[in-house]
């Protein structure tokens, strides 16, 4: 199952950035909203430089911005839950 790619806009990653550079950890702070850290340093990077931009495209509402981190920790929760599932088949059959 692939996580589809998020587009966030240029004020969610200005908050994010700001917030590394006030100087919580990068990791706590992509862990909270949802990135994927390495994203994150890519933008705290392009800020730095002056390009960070936004999403282009249709301006993206507040419920939709709240719903993304959530879709992708769906997204993590289905892939665990198969992992279980397939794990417990395997000790099953060791214990016939």
């Amino acid at each position: 199952m692939k996580i589809p790619k998020q587009a966030y806009t240029l004020e969610f990653k200005e908050l994010a950035i700001k917030r590394v550079k006030d100087g919580q950890a990068l990791a706590g702070v992509a862990k909270e909203l949802g990135l994927v850290e390495q994203a994150l340093r890519n933008g705290v990077k392009a800020a730095g430089a002056g390009t960070l931009s936004g999403a282009a495209g249709k301006a993206v509402t507040p419920e939709e911005m709240e719903l993304s981190p959530l879709r992708a920790e769906n997204i993590r929760v289905k892939r665990e839950l198969e992992i279980m599932k397939k794990a417990a088949a395997y000790f099953a059959k060791d214990a016939l």
